[in-house]
C-alpha cells in the first residue's frame, strides 16, 4: 500500500533554495562579466 512521504521541513527547503539561488547568482555574474568583455572587444575592434 502506498504511504505518503514525510514532509520536508521549512528550514531544509529554505536552505536548499538559498544554495540554489547562490549558485545561480554566481553563474549570472560570470555570464555578465563575459558579455561585458565580448562587448568591449567588439567596440574596440571598430575603432
Amino acid at each position: 500500500m502506498a504511504v505518503p512521504k514525510k514532509r520536508t521541513s521549512k528550514s531544509k527547503k529554505n536552505l536548499r533554495k538559498s544554495q540554489w539561488k547562490a549558485q545561480a547568482f554566481v553563474q549570472a555574474k560570470k555570464a555578465l562579466a563575459k558579455a561585458k568583455t565580448v562587448l568591449k572587444l567588439l567596440l574596440n575592434k571598430d575603432n
